[in-house]
């Protein structure tokens, strides 16, 4: 088993799942990957448990009954993680988003550099965003300047989902607290480990707009993230952001 895991959360992801799992497979650093399905009706589960007969040892799939929410895929995933003995626990999407390649740098930002959390950043050296329409882009952009301004964290890109987690800080953030299910999830898990005074460092990457499969994201999930950032912050000032006892 490897030190390293990648949570991958997935909705009708086809088109997209076999290719992602061999790609990160094929990388020269040993990586485990945990599916979390959320009750897929493409058929996208029965393509990981076909490629468990190949990758007996290295891949894993949880399967749930519904569309529970992002926040909650990964609340679920890091909860199987920690029931093991993964050192390294990331975040990555499905539909090549996100460079695998790029989980090599995530890693050693962690393992090497004296990060306890490492971000795939879209936006600490300029904006690197392919293919995705300008509106969406100036959104993402300004909400992380938003988050910026609110909260006071130093982070340039606060919604990143490309993210590397050392055990000790899931260990350590009470994940029966993370309240926010969608775009705010994101934003929540940083401004915690942050409050909790976890070293969080920036690593650029390029985000490309994927070619297959259909965006989750809509208004609802952004207008989430916009006053959950509030909330965080109200509740950091008049209670604080603890420990998990």
């Amino acid at each position: 088993m490897s030190d390293s895991i990648i949570i991958i959360p997935t909705y009708n992801e086809k088109e997209n799942i076999e290719a992602i799992i061999r790609t990160v497979f094929d990388l020269p650093r040993v990586f485990d990957i945990l599916v979390i399905d959320d009750g897929s009706p493409d058929g996208t589960a029965i393509i990981v448990k076909k490629l468990q007969q190949e990758f007996a040892d290295r891949l894993h799939l949880v399967e749930r009954s519904g569309k529970l929410g992002l926040g909650t895929a990964y609340i679920a995933g890091f909860r199987w993680t920690l029931e093991r003995s993964y050192e390294y626990i990331f975040e990555m999407d499905a539909d090549f988003s996100h460079n695998p390649n790029d989980l090599l740098r995530l890693y050693d930002a962690c393992a090497n550099e004296g990060a306890d959390v490492a971000v795939g950043s879209r936006y600490c050296s300029g904006v690197n965003v392919v293919n995705w329409p300008m509106g969406r882009v100036l959104m993402s952009y300004f909400a992380s300047k938003y988050v910026r301004i609110i909260t006071g964290m130093k982070v340039h890109d606060s919604t990143a989902g490309f993210v590397c987690y050392r055990r000790i800080v899931l260990e350590t953030i009470d994940l029966d607290n993370i309240r926010f299910k969608g775009y705010a999830f994101q934003v929540e898990m940083k401004y915690t480990a942050y409050c909790l005074k976890f070293k969080i460092k920036e690593v650029s990457i390029i985000f490309v707009n994927r070619m297959l499969g259909t965006s989750k994201m809509n208004s609802g999930i952004f207008a989430e993230g916009v006053f959950g950032v509030l909330t965080m912050r109200f509740r950091q000032l008049f209670g604080g952001i603890k420990k998990k006892q």
